[in-house]
């Protein structure tokens, strides 16, 4: 078990209430502006929510990133992804501007009962992947078919990540590369996990750099 002193606890419990001040919404509800597709994916703005799916194709994969680069911030969404098998989502952070693929760390947004942990931290290995925590393992706190809140606090290699308010993930990681700790966009993915050409859904997005 880790033990955080004061100063670590104040910013934890930020994650929970975070004031006003300091944040700053990345979607405007209208359009796609302040973000760029990558890939062959299909992103769009339907009744004032990002959706990303295949459009009927599943080889359809790619992101959509944030134009801006971050480091250490809190984020702030809800999501709605498809309820089938694998299909799975995630956001990757600190990633590289123009990358189809993962460069630093993914929070993964899935069903644990396929083994897509939803709110688990993925590292990207040379022969496959790492979880670096599991998040909601036992889908308990996830809603199917339904939004989801999801807070991301990201500091330096510690990582904290509450879904619908539950703390799920409060974890450090002891030896990250020094790229998986530098400065990055933000990038939502899909792709057609078994054959399944699916959608997943972004909205209330926001921001605050720390």
């Amino acid at each position: 078990m880790k033990i955080f002193g004061a100063g670590a606890l104040a910013l934890l419990c930020s994650c929970a209430a975070p004031a006003v001040a300091g944040w700053t919404s990345l979607f405007n509800g209208k359009d796609l502006d302040g973000w760029v597709a990558n890939g062959s994916a299909v992103w769009k703005v339907e009744d004032g929510v990002i959706a990303g799916g295949q459009d009927g194709d599943p080889k359809r994969a790619g992101t959509l990133a944030t134009k801006a680069m971050y480091q250490d911030f809190e984020l702030s969404l809800e999501f709605l992804i498809d309820e089938h098998g694998k299909y799975n989502s995630g956001i990757y952070i600190r990633n590289d501007p123009g990358s189809t693929g993962q460069a630093t760390y993914q929070i993964n947004i899935g069903r644990g009962a396929a083994g897509e942990y939803c709110g688990g931290v993925v590292l990207r290995k040379p022969k496959g992947i790492e979880w670096l925590a599991k998040g909601d393992e036992k889908d308990e706190i996830r809603k199917p078919l339904a939004w989801n809140s999801m807070r991301v606090l990201a500091q330096g290699a510690h990582l904290v990540v509450d879904l619908n308010g539950v703390r799920i993930v409060d974890v450090v990681d002891p030896a990250p590369p020094a790229r998986n700790l530098q400065k990055g966009v933000i990038s939502l993915q899909t792709y057609g996990a078994e054959g399944h050409a699916g959608f997943v859904k972004f909205r209330n997005l926001k921001i605050r750099e720390l």
